[in-house]
């Protein structure tokens, strides 16, 4: 009997990464691979606390494995410091790793579990690249973020060597220095400074997010080829510019639709929420008419100040929408998240309050008809697969990008200003869901859902890819 394929699968330490490779991890155990998950030992024990003791079980064919971080250890219940985060797995993760293989391909000699075939890693964790020449298996990376936003973050370089970045002083910030447009992008039209992933953003020639950012794309070309969460034809020109620059590119996006179809797959009840679920969200929904709810949630690492929250809070009780606002544990900066007693009297009967929820299943819901979103890819992307509308409010990273495309490229959202003001908030949501600008946005949210749909059908390119990226790259012979 030959064995099976065995892919040890390892996303970076932060929710929407583990989300989408835990995804891409179901879709090769369906298709005959022996798995191994690798999470950090600190978001391991976090995933124990939210889901239970016995979650990360698995199956015999779907394993959970550790490595640390290399941050302090902490029995916190948050998202860490992100670019101190990016520092220590950058640092020194490689050795960790390493050791985990070599324990792995140890374990194939004296149990039944086959020993390690590939890897696909996450590309902010791209020192599987050496781990991978080392033991002479194929390294595939997987970018769970947008097309656009790889091609944002690959310019980095040039942005340096050219001077746009780091910025003179801390005035370019507000100067209109980053309304700048660059012209010299492959596939990206009209974008300016400000569209690029933020951590350009930085006076700091030293700065962490920029640096480490240089470091992993310049690694990027060493891979077996990319994997990437979009679809061919929702980022096209980008992604034609980028198949000319890097190993194969394969568009698998939205993953998420092409686990949804999957036939009586015995990893369904596997999940990996780092807070726990509000089950009482859907009943909540159930009981609403079709598109009359507002969707609120700012993602897994977003942050804002107990002023933008309170700004936010008057903004939605003022429009007289019905919403729906997950408020994580974290989400203020240094404080617990405390809402006006006046807001909660004002807004009860048409509001639900939760700390985390299924946003799948949420996006999914036809009570849902419109998204006042972070715009972090996961996020935009299970939007454009349920077919709503986004108000966007980028953080930093590549949300400013998706933010761009969003609201400029694919007409499916509209941009609150950094600076929030409820009278903003207020305008904004009432026009998400009862403006002529909102009803065309929907209009074409719902061909891009039914684009997205096409691609993850059985001849559709995104679920052909999966095909061709297994038997061309992940079941190829290691490298010499």
């Amino acid at each position: 009997m030959t064995q099976k394929p065995h892919a040890v699968c390892i996303p970076f330490p932060a929710q929407s990464h583990i989300n989408a490779m835990l995804n891409l991890a179901k879709l090769l155990h369906h298709k005959g691979f022996h798995v191994t998950f690798v999470n950090s030992e600190y978001n391991h024990n976090r995933l124990l606390r939210s889901l239970g003791p016995s979650s990360l079980d698995g199956l015999p064919s779907f394993r959970f494995r550790t490595i640390p971080d290399g941050l302090p250890p902490s029995d916190g219940n948050t998202t860490q410091d992100i670019p101190a985060l990016c520092q220590s797995t950058q640092k020194s993760c490689s050795p960790h790793f390493q050791g985990l293989l070599e324990r792995l391909n140890e374990e194939s000699v004296t149990s039944n579990s086959p020993p390690v075939s590939c890897m696909v890693s996450d590309i902010a964790m791209s020192f599987t690249l050496d781990v991978a020449e080392a033991v002479g298996v194929p390294d595939v990376l997987f970018w769970p973020v947008s097309a656009c936003a790889f091609m944002g973050f690959m310019q980095y370089r040039s942005l340096v060597d050219r001077g746009l970045t780091p910025l003179k002083d801390a005035s370019y910030l507000t100067n209109g220095y980053l309304d700048t447009v660059i012209d010299w992008i492959p596939g990206m039209r009209n974008i300016r400074l400000r569209d690029l992933p933020s951590f350009i953003r930085t006076t700091d020639p030293d700065d962490q997010m920029l640096n480490f950012c240089m470091v992993e794309f310049a690694r990027v070309k060493r891979a077996s080829a990319l994997v990437f969460n979009t679809f061919e034809q929702l980022e096209h020109e980008v992604l034609d510019a980028l198949k000319a620059m890097l190993p194969p590119i394969y568009t698998l996006g939205p993953i998420h639709l092409l686990v949804e179809q999957l036939s009586n797959h015995d990893t369904r009840p596997i999940r990996c929420n780092l807070w726990t679920e509000d089950p009482g969200c859907i009943e909540w929904l159930d009981s609403k008419q079709p598109g009359s709810v507002v969707y609120v949630n700012f993602g897994s690492i977003t942050v804002m100040s107990p002023a933008q929250l309170v700004e936010f809070a008057w903004g939605l009780a003022n429009s007289g929408q019905t919403f729906l606002w997950i408020i994580r544990p974290d989400l203020v900066v240094g404080n617990t998240a405390i809402l006006p007693s006046e807001f909660s009297a004002m807004t009860r009967e048409r509001s639900l309050l939760a700390s985390w929820c299924p946003q799948e299943r949420v996006l999914s819901h036809r009570a849902v008809g419109g998204f006042l979103t972070h715009s972090g890819w996961n996020s935009t992307i299970e939007s454009i697969a349920a077919g709503v509308p986004m108000a966007c409010w980028p953080f930093f990273g590549d949300q400013q990008t998706n933010c761009r495309y969003s609201c400029e490229e694919w007409g499916i959202g509209m941009e609150i200003d950094g600076d929030v003001k409820r009278k903003e908030v207020e305008r904004q949501v009432r026009e998400l869901m009862e403006g002529e600008r909102g009803k065309e946005m929907k209009r074409k949210a719902m061909e891009w859902k039914e684009m997205a749909r096409e691609a993850t059908r059985p001849s559709g390119s995104s679920f052909l890819n999966l095909h061709e990226v297994i038997n061309k790259v992940l079941l190829s012979p290691g490298r010499d």
